[in-house]
């Protein structure tokens, strides 16, 4: 008996809501968007430093790859202090292949390892320093350097602000040209946008000694955070 005071109950709010969504939908309304875009200065950076070794072997190519990306976490270490925020991005151990010119199979001529770390820091200025660190310890190349946001839900929230009182705005213009006035919000929805962050993709690194190597400069701009939000307003006389 319960159950089917349950389902009864539920069939009643169903049909006052399918009731309730044509009349509201009936309602002389204007549908208006806005966006806004917010310049925000990134405060996070994330680099992802790859170490490729090969061999002829592939424990041997597997063993060189884990001692030079030691000498690189240390490195890293060392330079972003004990509080350092370090993870495996990813890792591959495969056979390289000679292809005979005159056709047929191909031949194992070695093996490359590959592992890819990602270092985490707020210190933007370092970002430069931290690269030098990790190249002269033995880090390849940089696969990934991204300046984005510790809080990007804060900015967020001043862009979708911001482009919410510009539908307003706009949907209040179309209303006044046609004589009508607002009378209420019917739905709001936001769609696309976000923090965009800035990225720089991989660059090759050369290893260089301590004294030999030049600073590397590192310039992290400004970040764009967008959003759209979309009214559907009902007007009146």
């Amino acid at each position: 008996m319960m159950g089917k005071a349950v389902l009864a109950a539920l069939a009643m709010a169903a049909l006052a809501i399918s009731q309730e969504k044509p009349h509201l939908e009936d309602r002389p309304s204007v549908r208006a968007s806005g966006e806004a875009v917010i310049q925000a200065k990134p405060d996070l950076a994330r680099v992802d430093f790859g170490v490729t070794s090969q061999a002829s072997t592939a424990q041997a190519a597997a063993t060189q790859n884990a001692q030079q990306l030691e000498a690189v976490l240390g490195a890293l270490r060392k330079a972003l202090g004990p509080s350092a925020e370090i993870k495996t991005v990813s890792y591959s151990l495969h056979p390289d292949y000679r292809y005979p010119k005159e056709g047929g199979k191909p031949q194992i001529v070695g093996y490359t390892a590959t592992n890819i770390v990602q270092a985490t820091t707020t210190d933007l200025p370092g970002v430069g320093k931290l690269i030098d660190a990790a190249t002269q310890a033995g880090a390849t190349n940089v696969q990934r350097l991204q300046f984005t946001l510790k809080d990007e839900q804060a900015v967020r929230a001043q862009a979708l602000a911001e482009a919410s009182k510009k539908a307003r705005a706009n949907a209040e213009a179309m209303a006044k040209a046609l004589g009508l006035k607002v009378v209420r919000v019917l739905s709001a929805s936001a769609g696309g946008g976000g923090v965009i962050p800035l990225q720089r993709e991989s660059m090759a690194m050369a290893r260089m000694s301590a004294a030999d190597a030049a600073p590397t400069p590192i310039e992290s701009g400004t970040l764009e955070v967008r959003a759209n939000v979309n009214l559907v307003l009902e007007v009146a006389q």
